[in-house]
């Protein structure tokens, strides 16, 4: 009988990731029932390894380790080897990166996991060089020693297995057996204390080394605090962070866009990945800023990484790729760094001089092979002043030496492009769209999430079942959605409906939240899993509470059951809400900065959803200048009909049996636009004037003062 598992099935798979091991001697197998069954039946241990396609070290450990004849024999007659693309399967790498946590202190792609043919984790860690290296083991001693040990010492394994898969259980499933009291709105203060503790003020940023993240959920934060009190160093560290990110190494300076993160505490020189949740999680922090400070330079900022993803990730048919790879030509960063040479080769040699000081572009470079990383190095005011010319002139000069320059970029060795579409990614760039679309006031920006939205829901969508798929990928469909693809683009589509008054996406994003609630809520644990109900079954079932790359699917699911509360009030969502966090109390207030997804969250719940109805069939400009330009954290804004007799049909498409109090009684009075502002049970009276409907939100506070 011919061995399931007895060559390598990674050409199967559209995956970037896996197809690049499709050449390995290593008889690679997807995580499936046919792998998983095969370890069972010839009763060897499985070795998964766990990473994606932009992964540098990734692609070290493929090349030295998993090309070898000698371990790849090892591997295939003592192990069933696995490949798992994260971004693919977050729940499996949730899982094991959290028992690396545990055992090492330490995590990271590749993740390098061995289990039983149960699934249950006897060991662990990340990148192995082949051979013994300053300290750390080699990959061929590791899996020679475990597999004599599976036959030699296979009751101490399983023993430790047993242990392990206890603590993630423990880590990842369990929630209060007595849950807390749910944070109040001190909770926001306590996060921004914790962010400014955490803040570098010398360079920007969060931490006291490299390398830097973004962070944009502490700055969401801060720029969130600073609007309530008035807390000047929230914004002043908010904005120092947004600056250092837009004018260090981690922007793209020619094409837009940002890079993954930066290895030094400078934000000098990046990783230079670029991945469409750092797109879609920063367009909106500059647009807050925007709104705050009223700097152009925030909207640029904005304006040219939504221009990169639609350039660089966007689908022909609607939606957005995942990620382009850090490397071209075999090399990390070549297609983005420049020498003087480089520069004088393109332009003369005024506007050359201007560019090279403008961005730092020196002999000696800031980079490997003595190039240059373009990092912001002089200001506008300085250049003219040096070069004796005025300030709109520098910036003419500089503008088309950055044409030249993209131009001549765009023929070299283009990064690779993972093609993967992914729902919840997706979820978070319709977001940010549909927030540019407010504020740029550009309609193309709405069209372009409209797009997006329309594509996810035609392909991932089953309206049959009323489940959500994970991703799609050239016409494939695969993988059972997870709590961030419902949660995420549950609310994308309810941005966009307060973008545009569109009916079509705010009945999208109810019915991905009737189904959240129905397949991740656990009413008995007080939670929502990030698996679903109906998927399949792991060692554990684990919970995403905490913000990594993305934000917490827990906390953006919470926040947006808040936020839908009040237009479905019988669907269950402010009960699923309070007791997330109930359950999640305890762990807010320890942690309230590893947590800021439930934070803001808890704050949401504790001083109300503050709502802006909008009864009109066409918003006036005046009102959209005023919606662009003036900054309201967690402010929604809800579109509906002018008419009550108008709104029956919109209550019938959205299977509401009544108005629900978003809407009732707030119809347009005297045939004009009329806007409610409510927040707490308590409204405004009906109003033509939107100024006067915001002022009403601080009203209040004004007088308690």
């Amino acid at each position: 009988m011919t061995d399931p598992v007895g060559r390598n099935r990674l050409d199967e798979e559209q995956s970037p990731y896996l197809r690049q091991h499709a050449d390995n001697p290593v008889n690679w197998q997807p995580w499936d029932e046919t792998a998983l069954e095969a370890a069972r039946e010839q009763d060897k241990p499985i070795f998964v390894s766990v990473g994606y396609s932009a992964c540098h070290w990734c692609h070290v450990m493929a090349d030295e380790s998993f090309s070898d004849d000698g371990i790849a024999e090892i591997l295939n007659e003592h192990f069933v080897p696995v490949k798992v693309d994260r971004e693919e399967r977050p729940d499996l790498d949730r899982i094991y990166q959290t028992i690396c946590q545990l055992v090492t202190g330490g995590g990271g792609w590749p993740l390098s996991v061995w289990l039983t043919p149960h699934g249950k984790p006897f060991f662990v860690g990340t990148y192995f060089p082949p051979e013994p290296r300053r300290g750390a083991p080699g990959f061929r001693d590791i899996v020679e020693s475990f597999a004599e040990s599976w036959q030699t010492d296979r009751d101490e394994i399983e023993n430790r297995a047993e242990q392990w898969t206890r603590a993630i259980t423990d880590q990842l499933e369990e929630t209060p057996d007595v849950p807390g009291e749910a944070p109040g709105s001190e909770i926001l203060d306590q996060t921004v204390q914790a962010a400014l503790r955490a803040a570098d003020r010398d360079h920007g940023g969060f931490g006291s080394g490299g390398p830097k993240f973004p962070q944009p959920g502490r700055i969401d934060a801060l720029l969130r605090g600073y609007a309530l009190s008035g807390r000047r160093e929230a914004l002043d560290v908010a904005v120092d962070a947004l600056d250092a990110m837009a004018n260090g190494g981690l922007r793209d300076h020619l094409g837009g866009g940002f890079h993954r993160y930066c290895v030094d505490r400078e934000w000098t020189v990046p990783h230079f990945e670029k991945m469409l949740y750092d797109q879609a999680g920063l367009a909106p922090r500059y647009l807050d800023a925007y709104r705050l400070t009223g700097t152009d330079e925030y909207a640029t900022v904005a304006a040219e990484t939504f221009e990169f993803v639609r350039r660089e990730l966007g689908h022909d048919d609607g939606g957005f790729y995942s990620t382009l790879d850090a490397q071209s030509g075999g090399e990390e960063g070549t297609f983005y760094v420049w020498t003087p040479e480089d520069v004088r080769e393109l332009v003369p040699e005024l506007e050359a001089d201007l560019f090279c000081d403008r961005y730092g572009v020196t002999p000696g470079g800031n980079f490997e092979h003595k190039t240059t990383v373009l990092n912001v190095s002089a200001t506008i005011s300085d250049l003219a002043e040096e070069y004796d010319l005025s300030e709109s002139e520098v910036e003419e000069r500089l503008e088309k030496v950055q044409k030249a320059l993209f131009a001549a970029r765009e023929g070299r060795e283009r990064p690779a492009r993972d093609e993967k579409i992914l729902a919840g990614w997706n979820g978070l760039m319709i977001s940010a769209f549909a927030q540019g679309a407010v504020v740029l006031e550009d309609d193309s920006l709405a069209d372009d999430a409209r797009r997006a939205l329309d594509f996810l829901r035609d392909t991932l969508w089953d309206s049959d079942t009323e489940a959500l798929s994970r991703r799609v990928m050239n016409g494939e469909v695969k993988g059972d959605g997870y709590l961030e693809d419902y949660a995420f683009l549950a609310r994308g589509a309810f941005d966009l409906y307060q973008a545009t008054g569109d009916l079509d996406p705010l009945a999208f994003a109810l019915d991905l939240a009737r189904a959240t609630r129905r397949e991740f809520y656990d009413e008995d644990a007080g939670t929502l899993y990030f698996t679903p109900e109906s998927g399949e079954a792991l060692v554990t079932r684990p919970q995403e509470a905490t913000d990594q790359s993305t934000p917490s699917s827990l906390g953006v699911a919470t926040s947006l059951f808040l936020d839908l509360e009040h237009v479905a009030p019988d669907a269950g969502f402010g009960e699923a809400a309070d007791a997330v966090l109930e359950s999640y109390a305890n762990r807010v207030r320890g942690s309230p900065l590893e947590h800021v997804s439930l934070a803001l969250a808890a704050e949401k719940a504790a001083s109300g959803v503050p709502e802006l109805t909008i009864a009109a069939d066409e918003v006036p400009d005046e009102w959209r200048e005023t919606l662009a330009s003036r900054y309201f954290p967690g402010l929604v804004v809800s579109r509906r009909p002018a008419t009550d007799e108008e709104l029956d049909s919109w209550l019938d498409e959205l299977g509401l049996d009544e108005e629900p109090p978003i809407w009732a009684a707030r119809e347009a009075t005297d045939g004009e636009p009329t806007v409610y502002a409510c927040e707490g049970f308590t409204c405004s009276a009906p109003t033509h004037d939107l100024d006067e409907a915001l002022a009403w939100f601080t009203a209040g506070d004004e007088d308690d003062a």
